[in-house]
Parts: structure tokens; sequence; C-alpha cells
């Protein structure tokens, strides 16, 4: 058993009143699915939860932060943000902020493709 098994495990269970949950191995973490969309991602032990402009304040004034890696030298910070404490201690207080990572993960599912330029080759 990896050593994350049993904190997603826990992670499914907190998420249980959103309905079905999936996870997958991926990016040396897990991604969490609900409904095909991923709404979370556990790395290193720590749940972060998908964010976008309109859910990010939330998570902010609540003490959250981005999840951020580097890559090529530089900072890259991910749509993914932490979890507030309170929100790991149940289902009942996981579920807000659960239905905000779903919220933000079907929104952006739904927005058009931005489309680059195509440059004509001479």
């Amino acid at each position: 058993m990896h050593q994350d098994d049993g904190l997603i495990e826990y992670i499914r269970e907190l998420l249980a009143p959103l309905g079905a949950t999936s996870a997958r191995k991926m990016f040396g973490g897990h991604g969490v699915y609900h409904d095909g969309l991923m709404i979370c991602i556990v790395i290193d032990g720590a749940l972060f939860l998908k964010t976008d402009e309109e859910t990010r304040p939330q998570f902010k004034a609540a003490g959250c932060a981005p999840f951020i890696y580097e890559s090529k030298g530089k900072r890259v910070e991910m749509s993914y943000w932490s979890t507030p404490e309170e929100a790991m201690d149940s289902a009942a207080a996981m579920t807000p902020w659960a239905r905000l990572a779903y919220a933000a993960a079907v929104r952006k599912a739904n927005a058009k493709p931005v489309r680059k330029p195509r440059t004509v080759k001479k």
C-alpha cells in the first residue's frame, strides 16, 4: 500500500456527500475526480482543491494558498489551492469547499477554448 492510499480513502470519505469519486495516480501524487472532472489533487500528503477566478477569493479569505511547483527554474502556480484545516475534520465541513471545487471544474470544462491565431507560412 502506498503511503497516500489511506489519505486518498479518507478524502473520498470527506467528499462522499458529492457522490461517487475516483482517484488516479499522476504527477507524483493523485488526482481526485467527480463526474469525470478533476476536483482536487493530493501531493505530498496535502489536499489541494480546484479554484478559478470566481472561487479563489473564498479560498484566500480562509487562509489557503495555491499549489506551486518549479519547472525549468520557474515557479508555476496552479489553480489548485490548499484546503482550510477545518474542512479536513468532517464531510460536513468539507462539503461547501468541495462544491466550490466542483463548480470551478465545471466552469473550466464548459469554457470555450482560446484559439491561437493561425500563422501563415511564406
